[in-house]
């Protein structure tokens, strides 16, 4: 986390849809800054000071899209920091005004047998394609099996993650900068499934063992491509994004 004021943003960029978005474009151009407004992917490419991330969905293109500047989340939901949508003009104002630090929030990228997938900020998961069809998945880090369990899939929690899936599985809620992700067994078979938490200083490695149902991978809130039983998957840090904390902002572990 960055202590003191950023300098002032030369641009700043607006993702996201609907009337919030729209209020927070109008309060970006009546604090002065120029205004880029667009796809994560075009945000990303004018290379603005900040962006503004309104909504999940927006937020997650960013990562997605490999953003480089600050991002302020507004109204983006739990662990990823930002500010309400109550206070989304205030946050702008102060984002404008360099009235913010950093926090860094770690970013995982997953592959399939050596074939880059995609990234994630908060989970990566492994699930059956059919609701309620079990497998058996196992799971290994630094080259050692850690767990072999049957449920309807796996997920990987980063710090931001564990505050969805993870919480509401019975996992900890993670320190941002950890250096960790929470790895939970997704109904499992058993009625006391035990949780893992598993260093990031070597990629995690996730493999389905039986081919009782087709398995897709998802990362966030997209299902990006289908594994076959033995295919490993490998779940790795990937560089982090820069979330601006602006006064507005409620504590990470309040959220």
């Amino acid at each position: 986390m960055g202590s003191s004021h950023e300098e002032s943003p030369r641009a700043v960029g607006v993702v996201g849809d609907g009337p919030l978005a729209g209020r927070v474009c109008e309060a970006v151009e009546a604090g002065g800054a120029e205004l880029v407004r667009g796809s994560a992917a075009e945000a990303t490419a004018a290379d603005p000071g900040s962006v503004v991330a309104v909504g999940e969905a927006a937020l997650l293109d960013l990562v997605r899209a490999d953003v480089g500047a600050p991002v302020l989340p507004v109204d983006a939901g739990p662990g990823y920091g930002g500010v309400a949508a109550g206070d989304a003009a205030a946050g702008v104002e102060s984002l404008l005004g360099g009235d913010f630090e950093r926090d860094t929030r770690d970013v995982l990228a997953a592959s399939v047998d050596g074939e880059r997938a995609g990234r994630a900020l908060a989970d990566v998961m492994l699930v059956t394609a059919e609701p309620a069809r079990i497998s058996e998945y196992a799971v290994r880090s630094r080259g050692e099996q850690v767990a072999r369990v049957r449920a309807d899939g796996l997920v990987v929690s980063t710090p931001t993650g564990s505050h969805g899936y993870g919480r509401t599985a019975g996992g900890p809620i993670l320190e941002p900068g950890s250096g960790v992700v929470g790895v939970l067994p997704v109904a499992p078979f058993a009625v006391n499934a035990d949780h893992w938490v598993v260093s990031t200083d070597r990629p995690v490695t996730l493999s389905v063992e039986r081919d009782e149902s087709e398995v897709s991978l998802l990362l966030d809130d997209r299902t990006v491509r289908s594994v076959a039983p033995h295919v490993p998957v490998e779940v790795a840090r990937d560089g982090a994004l820069a979330v601006a904390r602006v006064p507005e902002s409620r504590p990470f572990f309040e959220r």
